[in-house]
């Protein structure tokens, strides 16, 4: 770790802190209107669907940080990046999941992350209609809590062979053409497709062992990478390169690693 980073890690429990109380408030916008018959929703350029939800919410967001670290950059999934003036940015996706949103299943999330000279250093995950939160900030541990309990400190698994892993993914879209995902389905001891933030963080947990993504913008991966990370497992892209510029996001729980990305580039 850099001196840098290093001195600038030392704020990050007042970061976390204003990261879980932004997703109290984005709980409250998103749940709103999460089911409802009045959710007006439209179509983004890439053909993917957006709701007045993510944008309140990111417009709720961004507020508060002009406000709580109004000399900190923003990156957001509606609203776009601001000028770069700062070495920390926070890196926003109002709902992960919306597809899911729209249609009234419950395996969404707000991500919020915080970067340091480009490294997650922080994140937040919070999916209140399936009351779940996980968080992290970097040398703090990974912990989660459902609705009416205690936090937990989460921890990866120790599965060691391939033949024995549980593996999850969104779906078959965009997946490379040399039938990777045929491979890791084929070699695997069970396969889910628990979809979007949720495969991560059931890796992060110690319930499922790989997952991965091929098709992702950073506010997709952002703040999982400090929660996979301080859980004690691993994530990058497809190629083994860093996740957050790579465009796609494969998570293990370090120790099938190597052999998952092997698989991938087969």
């Amino acid at each position: 770790m850099s001196k840098s980073l290093s001195a600038d890690l030392t704020s990050l429990a007042a970061d976390l802190e204003l990261a879980l109380a932004m997703a109290d408030h984005a709980d409250l916008v998103t749940m709103k209107t999460f089911q409802s018959s009045s959710l007006r929703i439209e179509t983004k350029p890439d053909l993917t669907p957006v709701t007045e939800a993510d944008q309140s919410a990111e417009k709720l967001l961004r507020e508060v940080l002009m406000q709580e670290r109004p000399l900190d950059d923003i990156l957001g999934e509606e609203f776009g990046a601001s000028a770069i003036t700062s070495n920390r940015r926070w890196i926003l996706d109002p709902i992960d999941g919306t597809k899911n949103y729209v249609r009234g299943v419950p395996v969404w999330s707000t991500l919020i992350a915080l970067t340091i000279n480009g490294v997650p250093v922080l994140g937040v995950v919070s999916a209140p209609a399936l009351s779940r939160r996980w968080w992290a900030a970097k040398n703090s541990g990974a912990w989660t809590r459902a609705l009416g309990t205690e936090p937990k400190r989460i921890q990866v698994s120790g599965i060691t062979e391939i033949s024995d892993a549980s593996f999850s993914y969104s779906d078959a879209i965009g997946w490379p053409k040399n039938d990777a995902l045929s491979s890791l389905n084929s070699s695997t001891w069970r396969q889910r497709a628990y979809g979007d933030f949720w495969s991560h963080m059931l890796v992060a947990e110690g319930a499922v062992d790989i997952s991965a993504e091929p098709e992702l913008g950073a506010w997709d991966i952002a703040a999982l990478i400090p929660i996979i990370e301080e859980a004690g497992g691993k994530a990058t892209a497809f190629d083994g390169s860093p996740a957050l510029q790579g465009g796609s996001l494969v998570v293990t729980n370090g120790l099938l690693h190597d052999r998952v990305i092997h698989q991938l580039e087969a």
